[in-house]
């Protein structure tokens, strides 16, 4: 008779007739092997878990407790996340989760945006988007054997790269670029980004040869020797923690998604963002316990569903800078909160023979109303030129500018090339002439910081889906004088003070612009996302998606044939390109089939892309969860394309 042989340890001990009595389980075998471990001399310490009782020699209930894994009173790292909005009302900090939050190993919540440390062992795993299995039987990329991985201050342009060293080490003594202080027209470190923009597009890069290693640590946690205590910059107190993308990317539930039996890889942004499971539970928390109509019911759910609309308005004012709550109305998006402004104030300031000026880089949402208005006004409308970069020529700009502008609509960001453009600068032209100015801020709101205080901006508009909260809601901002000074646009309920047969009063700004039952829920989901972004901390999520930019605007470089659309030297993150070989449609749908999301044709900027002879770029645009190993992956597909054409 054969004995079988155990499969397991579990069936070992089976057919040795069982555990003797009082044995531990395996999990108390686990848990008792941990605190032994946890008790050695010079062991990392947590908190110890929680042994059953009746384990001979540990007592019942939790064990010593050990230091802390984060450090106290820094934001996100053991401190207490603020569980109210401005308005007073919980915020989406204090809703259940609807889905069991997960653990790092050091027992901090599995969340980006509530403190988890800058490396928690997890990297390379599902968290980038692309798992190393996967990753593994991907083409890559040669790296040259004798060019060594760049040395950089951020810890995703240091690692093993499939990229070449970039044109900025080649003058290693150039003076650090502030990547700290909010810049009001351009993002951290722009000078990377205008070295490598500098090349020519239409080839391959020069071989640039690799900067010898430095002494001079560019910063101190870099330093691998250490650094005495005196050469350690000071923190303010108001820091956010470590920026953690791996941390950043398990907050968005969707980034989990395979398609085509991929790893989901959003190069959309430009298009949509993703949200956040704290704008997604906001706004199930609101459906669940503070579902109502506003303003007037004399009942507990309205004063909720009160409190969380107005104080989601405080929020949007307190992200854009504005002077007052009351400066904020909630639209459908920036395309509806323009047509508000061209129906308001266009209406009622532009006439005949009078001028709008706009430039050769806006959305059609910001061209259509005003030719809209135009034609019914009998006014014309000037449009300022770009470079060959696709930057706008601001002397060009002041040309345009006469007594007879009384609008100038720009846009902050390109959507189509990225370009960040001057808008100080332009607000500060328009109004020496006396024409007023509105800034689209679509596309800027989720890449750097905006205060329209300091822009001095008239008007700026934004959308809620492209800053991580829902669709179907916006915000205009407008300076509380000139907003009251303007007629409705529509009428109804809510935005009435007093209505006759013989005559109507209105309210004042916002809500004599806001008529009937608006978008309440996904205003406070908006007020979510905002928030959310706020704790991670805007200039962080600017000085990384800046250098992710540079990453990935050096690894396209190195494909064949592609041509970069848009070279300005301030830039948001949206690589427009062409292969040659390949429709844009072509391309697109190579890169959905491993699991990449692009956006393929003409972007609703039709003008900009006929400035380069083209109708339609391929566009990846890039946000802050985004990672090096997916522009890797991306840069490896196209590759790949150019090899079959061969």
């Amino acid at each position: 008779m054969t004995t079988a042989t155990p499969t397991s340890s579990d069936d070992a001990v089976k057919a040795h007739g069982g555990p003797p009595a009082g044995f531990p389980d395996v999990a108390t075998l686990a848990l008792l092997a941990n605190e032994f471990f946890h008790m050695l001399p010079g062991a990392a310490g947590g908190v110890s878990p929680e042994l059953p009782s009746g384990v001979p020699g540990f007592p019942a209930g939790p064990q010593s407790a050990l230091p802390a894994a984060t450090p106290a009173g820094v934001p996100g790292h053991g401190a207490p996340v603020p569980t109210t909005s401005p308005g007073g009302i919980p915020s989406h900090g204090t809703p259940p989760r609807l889905t069991p939050s997960s653990t790092t190993p050091t027992g901090v919540p599995d969340h980006g945006a509530t403190g988890v440390p800058a490396a928690d062992g997890r990297a390379g795993g599902i968290a980038l988007g692309v798992p190393e299995a996967y990753a593994a039987a991907l083409p890559t990329v040669a790296t040259p054997p004798q060019v060594p991985a760049p040395r950089s201050p951020y810890y995703f342009l240091g690692e093993s790269s499939a990229y070449t060293a970039y044109a900025s080490q080649s003058q290693p003594n150039a003076a650090l670029d502030d990547r700290v202080t909010a810049q009001p027209f351009s993002l951290p470190g722009a000078s990377d980004l205008r070295s490598l923009l500098d090349w020519d597009t239409h080839s391959p890069g020069p071989t640039v040869p690799a900067a010898a290693p430095s002494t001079d640590p560019r910063f101190y946690f870099l330093d691998p020797a250490g650094t005495s205590v005196g050469s350690v910059p000071t923190v303010p107190q108001s820091a956010h923690p470590p920026f953690d993308v791996h941390a950043i990317r398990r907050d968005f539930p969707i980034l989990a998604e395979r398609v085509h039996g991929r790893p989901l890889v959003w190069f959309d942004n430009a298009a949509t963002t993703q949200k956040p499971q704290a704008v997604i539970d906001r706004l199930a928390w609101f459906y669940a316990h503070e579902n109502s109509n506003i303003h007037r019911a004399a009942h507990d759910l309205a004063a909720r569903a009160t409190d969380a609309y107005e104080g989601a308005r405080s929020t949007v004012a307190r992200f854009l800078g504005a002077s007052s709550a009351e400066e904020i109305i909630f639209v459908r998006g920036a395309t509806e909160g323009i047509n508000l402004v061209a129906q308001t104030f266009g209406t009622q300031h532009i006439g005949e023979g009078d001028e709008i000026v706009v430039s050769l880089l806006e959305h059609h949402a910001n061209i259509v109303p005003w030719q809209q208005i135009a034609a019914e006004k009998g006014a014309k409308i000037r449009v300022i030129p770009v470079d060959d970069s696709g930057q706008i020529l601001l002397e060009e700009y002041r040309k345009l500018l006469t007594s007879r502008t009384k609008l100038v609509a720009i846009t902050q960001v390109s959507n189509a090339l990225g370009t960040i453009t001057p808008v100080r600068e332009i607000v500060a032209m328009a109004h020496s002439v006396g024409a007023r100015v509105l800034v689209d801020g679509a596309q800027s709101v989720s890449h750097m910081r905006v205060n329209v205080q300091a822009l001095d901006a008239d008007f700026f508009v934004f959308s809620g889906h492209k800053i991580f909260g829902p669709t179907g809601i916006g915000a205009v901002y407008g300076k509380k004088d000139l907003l009251n000074s303007l007629p409705p646009w529509q009428g109804g309920g809510n935005m009435i003070a007093d209505v006759t047969f013989e005559r109507t009063l209105y309210h004042e700004a916002p809500t004599r612009f806001e008529a009937g039952t608006g978008n309440i829920a996904d205003a406070v989901g908006l007020g979510a996302a905002l928030d959310y972004l706020e704790r991670i901390g805007i200039e962080n999520v600017a000085r990384y998606e800046h250098n992710l930019l540079v990453y990935a605007t050096h690894g396209m470089q190195t494909v064949p044939g592609l041509r970069m659309i848009g070279t300005a030297q301030e830039k948001a993150s949206v690589l427009s390109f062409v292969l040659a070989g390949y429709s844009t449609e072509e391309v697109g749908k190579a890169l959905n089939e491993e699991g990449i999301a692009v956006r393929s044709g003409h972007h609703c900027a039709q003008p900009i892309l006929r400035r380069f002879g083209l109708e339609a770029t391929v566009r990846p645009s890039l946000a802050f969860y985004n990672t090096c190993e997916e522009v890797d992956h991306m840069v490896a597909v196209l590759r790949g394309l150019v090899r079959a054409r061969r």
